[in-house]
């Protein structure tokens, strides 16, 4: 972002305030062809999974089309049951210049009024905004959804994210009306939602956990063998969220080696099934080891001369079989991972963790391999 409300490309400079479809060729002899091309990516995005940030997701309620725009800001507009009908009617998503507000740098306050299917209950669903310029608040029926970018006085554009945001339990009247109110700030340059996919979306790639252990892990930087023992006495150590990567819980700039902890009782019924334990991403390799035996590993840690191998494993999700004779129905397990970091963000910083039925994750593997052919 510059002073002078341009936007620089690489190798394609200019203002983006102008319109789009000049600036990309849509216009002109070759302009109507472009654009029935754009026409049947449009309609083809209905019904395809797309990914993003890592997950696959599948449009459910188109929120593309005319939403309501004042401009100015006021904390009562996020209210569900303000009355928005002497608002103007604008396109989503376009820039709100090419919307009749040319020129217009500031606040302005989205609304749109939306059915969501009753069928859809209990699905992890999510928003996607595309592209907002420059900063956004977002209240879906009155209630604080998300944002990005920071309002003034710090202000701190977050033009080129592409918003997508998780929707609690309990947010969404499903067979009802629902109000999504999304409040912007523009800096200078194009404003408003300007591009990219608007709706709700499914998530389809979604494990059923027999056992859920996110939360708080023992863990200790350094590296012993010991520390893979299951009678090992840990009581002393720190504990740290899992997931979440290391350096944004007390230990920045640590890269090397460090152990994670957990103790687990594992029901008689659930230790009747073959399991998987799920570790989600590891920045950057790890050994995993299940009552002091080693069930699995990512990369490989340095040997003598060998140098460590951790080459993209940090985009790796991490699924290890518990062989059954290893677990002890009804008593403390432990499980133990050995993570080694070589720069930047370290330790297990995202995704699933727990254990899952072997049928439950041939499922879910399923479903990823079914919508990356998709997509």
């Amino acid at each position: 972002r510059v002073n002078s409300g341009t936007r620089s490309y690489p190798g394609r400079p200019g203002r983006i305030r102008r319109d789009r479809m000049k600036q990309e060729g849509l216009e002109g002899t070759m302009g109507r062809r472009h654009f029935v091309w754009l026409l049947i990516l449009l309609a083809l995005e209905t019904s395809i999974p797309v990914r993003t940030v890592g997950k696959v997701l599948k449009l459910e309620v188109d929120l593309r089309g005319e939403w309501r725009l004042e401009i100015g800001d006021d904390p009562r507009y996020k209210d569900p049951n303000f009355d928005d009908s002497t608002w103007e009617r604008i396109a989503v998503p376009s820039t709100w210049e090419n919307e009749g507000f040319p020129g217009y740098d500031g606040y302005a306050w989205y609304r749109t009024r939306f059915v969501v299917p009753a069928e859809l209950k209990g699905k992890r669903l999510y928003l996607r905004l595309g592209r907002v310029d420059d900063v956004d608040q977002v209240f879906l029926n009155g209630k604080y959804l998300g944002g990005k970018g920071s309002f003034p006085p710090r202000f701190k554009t977050a033009w080129d994210d592409r918003r997508t945001y998780k929707i609690p339990p309990g947010m969404l009247h499903f067979g009802g009306e629902n109000v999504l109110a999304v409040r912007v700030y523009d800096a200078g340059g194009a404003g408003g939602i300007v591009d990219g996919p608007v709706g709700i979306f499914s998530r389809l790639d979604v494990l059923k956990l027999a056992l859920n252990l996110k939360g708080p892990w023992k863990f200790r930087t350094g590296d012993k063998p010991e520390w893979k023992r299951p009678g090992l006495d840990d009581s002393q150590w720190p504990t740290i969220e899992v997931p979440s990567c290391w350096e944004k819980q007390g230990y920045r700039d640590y890269d090397g080696v460090a152990w994670y902890r957990k103790h687990v009782v594992i029901p008689d019924t659930l230790a009747r099934h073959k399991l998987i334990l799920m570790l989600g991403k590891i920045n950057d390799i790890d050994e995993a080891y299940f009552n002091g035996t080693g069930i699995g590993h990512t990369g490989r840690f340095p040997r003598g001369e060998e140098p460590a191998h951790y080459k993209d494993k940090k985009k790796v999700e991490r699924a290890y079989f518990i062989p059954p004779f290893l677990i002890r129905p009804g008593k403390d397990n432990v499980i133990a991972v050995r993570v080694l970091d070589v720069g930047k963000y370290g330790g297990i910083y995202e995704g699933y963790i727990g254990l899952a039925t072997r049928g439950e994750y041939l499922k879910y593997i399923r479903r990823k391999r079914k919508c990356k052919k998709g997509s």
